[in-house]
């Protein structure tokens, strides 16, 4: 499968200095690179809010149907700035720091959650911290076997944020979850897929091509089948199931309302392919 690059427009943002790379592809797929260095230090203040501006710009964009995430070298995103964390203490800012990045941080992840975007993690390298957390909030996860995925908040005597302790469990299970942050563990890409914590390990030549793919596959489906969807998954495991069914009531009868609605069913008696797409534009 062949993807174009097309230009990116600034959307008054300064792509340079954030040392982001935010490519449009076909089929609504938008892939963002983060630099080595933001890989390796993603949340200091200024790049946290850089990654959120930029992903809440795409998720802001309806035509951006799907968003690839990955880093660069052998970083895909190892959450905080230590040294950052140093100087704060020093300054006694700290709380103040921890606080600014939480409250970026988990807004994101509950964005990317709840949006109809489709949001895919290729995970060229080492996921830590709140980065991990940011993995974890992915529809998909394709990762490399040389990839690390490491919690390290009991290392600097800190409790796990970027909702880990909420998405990982879902994930592997509690107790070997428990395991993993007690332990202060580290999986590598294979013990990852094997616990359940990545859906695929491929080879590194064909990861983002193969992250793409899902991506543009997953993102072709209707709007609201997709937004309607993750919401309903994620509230699964925590209603009872008459909660959850009334979920689902709402949820599919608003679906039944929409003009995409219309055009599945038209495909479907035509027998042809339903092009979701030109219902969302009319």
């Amino acid at each position: 499968m062949t993807y174009h690059l097309h230009a990116v427009e600034k959307q008054g943002f300064d792509w340079a200095a954030m040392s982001l790379v935010v490519k449009r592809l076909d089929d609504g797929v938008a892939l963002v690179t983060l630099s080595a260095e933001i890989a390796r230090n993603a949340f200091s203040r200024e790049s946290i809010h850089a990654i959120s501006d930029t992903l809440g710009g795409l998720l802001d964009d309806a035509s951006c149907k799907a968003i690839v995430l990955t880093g660069t070298g052998r970083f895909f995103c190892t959450g905080a700035d230590v040294g950052e964390f140093a100087d704060a203490i020093d300054d006694g800012t700290i709380a103040d720091l921890v606080g600014e990045l939480t409250g970026v941080l988990h807004p994101l992840q509950l964005r990317l959650r709840h949006d109809s975007t489709i949001f895919v993690a290729a995970m060229n390298g080492a996921a830590a911290g709140g980065g991990l957390g940011l993995a974890l909030t992915a529809d998909y996860r394709v990762c490399v076997p040389e990839a690390r995925l490491a919690a390290a908040f009991f290392s600097l005597g800190l409790s796990p944020d970027g909702a880990s302790t909420w998405l990982l469990p879902r994930l592997v299970g509690g107790q070997r979850a428990r395991r993993f942050f007690f332990e202060n563990d580290i999986w590598t890409g294979e013990q990852a897929f094997e616990y359940g914590a990545v859906d695929e390990v491929v080879s590194a030549e064909v990861l983002l091509d193969r992250a793409i793919e899902v991506a543009a596959n997953w993102g072709r489906w209707a709007q609201v089948s997709r937004q309607a969807t993750k919401q309903l998954l994620d509230a699964a495991s925590t209603t009872f199931m008459e909660t959850q069914l009334e979920f689902e009531r709402v949820a599919i009868t608003a679906a039944s309302l929409t003009s995409d609605f219309a055009e599945g069913v038209s495909a479907f008696l035509e027998k042809r392919e339903p092009n979701f797409s030109a219902a969302e534009e009319e």
